[in-house]
């Protein structure tokens, strides 16, 4: 036989629906559970003291002693050995009132009644959203003016490309960052022509907010291509992406020590986006395309795997140090052991360069730029450059 707790638990599994069905302006009530439990005649005899038990429970519970909560409808119903019987066959809840006094839900109830209707008097445009999220609803209960003072905004300014703590709306500074979840939910249901980035899972990344970005660094290598003077920058990287140079030449390098030393170089600019995979940064910087770009790494599968990535961007770059000549002149004394990856389709990388990636991988093996010596890699560079 069903106990008080379970018909509550299938009462809070309606809880969702009940709500939506009172955005709609449906009736939800009355509700009924019918599998309650059904009673054999070998029960009765055999556990009549436990079923007595239960049949107690339930209807101590029920609207008939407490005043509210679920009405029990019985029927007679005959055994052969042990004559009729009148037993509950089905619960009701018969009004709201019944329903949320029973689950417990006055006080969300009265906060959904009065949320729901102030958002819909301020933005009718939510009212789908907030059949899709009536709890949450609930759970922004004493925020909503201040939620929708953000929404309003946005709606008037969609591109504020401004910090959020710059925002022109009378609230703490904080307040956006600690609804971001709400406040990003609503402005993709009110303004989703206005994402920079769908797929951004931060709000201000989203919705054209300025943010602490990453900085890239900058060395100019020809003494004569220096800004007002300075040869060592660093840059936002929305910046970056703006710059326009007249250097014909583009050098990165994986490791940002190898990056400090490279040598004095004509018409050349290094560039340290942070190491490794952070290279990444550079996918969005078109004025790049038109450079001639030179990329060393680690000779190790990840080295050419930041190889491979950069040339998905800049189809043009062209690998230094990477090769078998320079592994056998620093390999006998610098190795150590890399690190295991499963990638083995490198598309971007040339013939040679995936002979040396494939060998590296499978020997698990690095060398380090660190372990190739300064003289070595300047001469190198000025080769290439300066051809």
């Amino acid at each position: 036989m069903i106990s008080p707790q379970e018909i509550k638990t299938q009462g809070l599994k309606w809880w969702k629906p009940f709500l939506q069905s009172h955005l709609k302006n449906e009736a939800f009530f009355p509700k009924s559970i019918d599998r309650i439990g059904k009673i054999s005649s070998s029960t009765l005899k055999e556990k009549f003291g436990e079923l007595q038990s239960q049949l107690n429970e339930l209807y101590k519970n029920s609207k008939d002693k407490l005043g509210y909560g679920y009405v029990i409808n019985k029927e007679d119903v005959n055994f052969r050995k042990t004559g009729s019987h009148s037993l509950p066959q089905s619960i009701t809840f018969e009004s709201v009132d019944d329903y949320i006094s029973f689950i417990d839900k006055k006080k969300d109830w009265s906060y959904f009644l009065n949320s729901s209707s102030y958002i819909l008097q301020q933005l009718p445009q939510l009212k789908d959203w907030l059949y899709c999220n009536p709890i949450t609803v609930i759970e922004y209960d004493s925020q909503w003016g201040d939620i929708l003072k953000v929404c309003t905004y946005f709606i008037n300014n969609p591109k504020p490309e401004m910090y959020v703590r710059q925002l022109p709306i009378d609230l703490h500074t904080k307040f956006i960052e600690q609804n971001e979840t709400v406040i990003k939910s609503l402005l993709d249901y009110l303004i989703p022509e206005h994402r920079r980035d769908a797929s951004e899972k931060s709000l201000v990344k989203r919705f054209y907010l300025k943010y602490d970005e990453p900085t890239i660094r900058l060395r100019i290598l020809d003494n004569q291509l220096q800004i007002a003077g300075l040869s060592d920058l660093r840059i936002p990287l929305a910046d970056f992406n703006k710059l326009i140079l007249t250097c014909s030449n583009i050098l990165l390098t994986e490791n940002k020590m190898n990056f400090l030393a490279l040598p004095t170089l004509p018409s050349t600019i290094a560039i340290w986006s942070g190491g490794g995979f952070m290279i990444s940064y550079l996918s969005n910087s078109n004025w790049l395309k038109e450079k001639n770009i030179f990329y060393w790494g680690d000779l190790d599968a990840h080295g050419f795997q930041i190889l491979h990535q950069m040339r998905s961007y800049f189809p043009q770059t062209k690998s230094v140090m990477m090769d078998r000549e320079t592994f056998d002149l620093f390999g006998k004394e610098g190795l150590v052991a890399g690190e295991i990856t499963n990638t083995e389709n490198l598309k971007h990388l040339t013939a040679s360069e995936f002979e040396m990636f494939t060998f590296l991988k499978t020997n698990n093996l690095r060398l380090e730029q660190e372990k190739i010596r300064q003289e070595y890699a300047d001469n190198c560079f000025r080769r290439v450059i300066t051809g």
